[in-house]
């Protein structure tokens, strides 16, 4: 597939006060909240035309071309001084939602971003997901910031269908080996996604994910995340539908869970019989560098049974109950109505949307839970598609 490349030492566009107006309010507000991190994207616009994109949820699919909304160090004074934000704490991703950071035209803007972060000597974990080229000259670059906790997470689907992803999956195969040959200061993640039975998980396609997973330091797996506008995209354009539903949450059913952990069980690796993989990003990602999750999933122990033993008792040793007071008073301060509960697995809570429970949930190490939308045992922050009811019990 051909990608536009900018001349040489041409920096992207800002687009016109006027343009951005026309954008969808949630397109143009560059900083969202989301459960990996607090999100900065600068620059929207991607030719790379992957039919189930979350571009499709911001109205912006047909914008091909890559354009800014500021200037990088505008970008990266919104994100340090943002209320959410906490220096060396605040997990933070870059362009995760309408563009791909290592375009050509993209990837000078993300590396002055890292470069104004990482000299301010902020430690925060900053995550770059992708699924286009990487250079051995770009792992160089990588490596050079000296403060950041980078982890680049490289999308791999096997998906062959060119409606469906035009993309070449071995463009993302290539660039992880390069970033693994490569790693010194960063970490690298094969992002195994998005999985949906029946196009992308034949016995050649697991065998594919497995031999990858030898090449990074982690690998997750999710499945797709379909909403009634990506459903929508799908049928305008004759695709075949991979659900009869849409859902708020992503769709991985439990057979597709089950065939993916039977396929990469090794019961002799006593020790990690599963290897590196994960069901959640921030899992991957805190084993990655050797650190506990950030985002206190061992509080919901039935995903921490594939982890590797050394992983678990990291994470074991570094959780901590926080104290209903004063978690009450940091909710009620961020607008939290109801009663608010500590359980064994969650903070819970009610009236905060997500980016208040991520905060909470970043700055506590514990998982925050709206009361209004229970997680279920084993289903865990999944949609209920193919999830019986046996499985189905709430959690809260």
């Amino acid at each position: 597939m051909n990608v536009p490349v900018a001349p040489h030492g041409r920096a992207l566009p800002i687009l016109s006060p006027q343009k951005i107006r026309g954008l969808k309010p949630s397109l143009a507000d560059v900083i969202e909240y989301r459960k990996s991190g607090l999100s900065l994207n600068w620059i929207v616009g991607c030719p790379l035309e992957c039919g189930y994109c979350v571009r499709h949820l911001f109205e912006n699919f047909e914008m091909k071309v890559p354009r800014r909304l500021m200037s990088d160090e505008e970008a990266v004074a919104s994100l340090v001084h943002h209320k959410y934000f906490e220096p060396h704490r605040t997990p933070i991703q870059l362009l995760n939602r309408a563009t791909d950071p290592m375009l050509p035209v993209v990837k000078p803007h993300v590396f002055n971003v890292l470069r104004h972060l990482d000299d301010q000597g902020l430690t925060n974990h900053l995550l770059i997901i992708t699924r286009w080229r990487i250079e051995p000259e770009d792992c160089a670059v990588l490596n050079s910031f000296k403060n950041l906790r980078l982890t680049l997470l490289v999308t791999h689907s096997g998906i062959d269908n060119e409606k469906i992803e035009p993309v070449d999956s071995n463009i993302a195969a290539t660039s992880l080996r390069t970033l693994f040959d490569h790693a010194e200061r960063y970490r690298t993640v094969l992002y195994w996604r998005p999985i949906v039975p029946g196009l992308n998980d034949s016995d050649a396609h697991l065998e594919r994910a497995r031999e990858l997973s030898a090449q990074a330091h982690a690998t997750v797996f999710t499945g797709l995340f379909f909403r009634k506008e990506i459903a929508a995209y799908y049928e305008a354009h004759g695709l075949p539908l991979p659900y009869e539903d849409t859902a708020r949450r992503k769709i991985m059913p439990q057979a597709a869970e089950k065939r993916i952990l039977d396929y990469f069980h090794t019961p002799e690796h006593v020790t990690a019989p599963w290897g590196a993989l994960f069901r959640k990003t921030s899992c991957a990602v805190a084993y990655s560098h050797g650190e506990a999750d950030y985002n206190g999933h061992y509080g919901i122990r039935e995903l921490c049974n594939i982890c590797p033993r050394e992983q678990l008792a990291l994470c074991r040793r570094a959780w901590r109950k926080p104290d209903l007071a004063e978690v009450t008073e940091d909710a009620r301060e961020l607008g939290a109505t109801g009663t608010v509960e500590v359980t064994e697995r969650a903070i819970i809570v009610e009236g905060l949307d997500e980016p208040p429970r991520y905060f909470l949930q970043h700055g506590y190490g514990y998982q925050c839970h709206d009361r209004a939308k229970p997680h279920h045992h084993r289903q865990h922050g999944r949609a209920p598609i193919g999830w019986k009811a046996e499985n189905g019990t709430t959690t809260a």
